[in-house]
């Protein structure tokens, strides 16, 4: 996709998934009462069908708009990488939420190049490297935040749109 094509697609994203949101509320109300047995499997292969497709370093929306939560693991990990210290790291980097969490101080993603490479790819944190989760176990479990993810990720907005077509509730 030219980067035209792609801008023009996130500028529209966040008014198209507004326009489903009620309907994929009212959808995966649906379906955490009732998953299908086969759900994960559908899942799974609709998330492989769509990334084969999807170039994420043309996008690179969820580095530039969204920051991942920090596990301990990961700020261990990281810290190594970089050669620092897991306080200095947390200080340079990360702030603490409402939720207790670690997550970014500030957005875009300190670590995303102007090419929209990760340049800790390697040892980034494990919710970056689980992004946009459509491929996730029981996956029913995380509806608000695919829905969320819809207004970020055109390939969640893609996959969320197959998979009602594919599993009418």
């Amino acid at each position: 996709m030219e980067n035209e094509d792609i801008q023009k697609q996130l500028e529209q994203l966040p008014v198209l998934a507004k326009q489903r949101q009620a309907e994929n509320k009212k959808y995966f109300a649906k379906l955490k009462k009732k998953p299908p047995k086969n759900l994960d499997y559908l899942m799974q292969e609709l998330h492989e069908q769509t990334f084969a497709h999807t170039n994420c370093l043309e996008c690179a929306n969820c580095c530039k708009t969204t920051g991942p939560l920090f596990t301990n693991a990961d700020i261990t990990r990281i810290a190594k990488h970089l050669r620092m210290k897991e306080q200095q790291f947390i200080e340079i980097y990360l702030q603490v939420d409402q939720d207790n969490d670690h997550v970014l101080k500030e957005l875009p993603c300190s670590f995303l190049g102007s090419d929209n490479y990760c340049t800790i790819y390697e040892v980034r944190p494990k919710a970056c490297r689980e992004y946009p989760h459509t491929d996730r176990k029981k996956f029913h479990q995380i509806a608000s935040l695919t829905i969320k993810n819809t207004t970020i990720c055109p390939a969640a907005y893609e996959i969320v749109e197959k998979m009602k077509k594919s599993l009418p509730m």
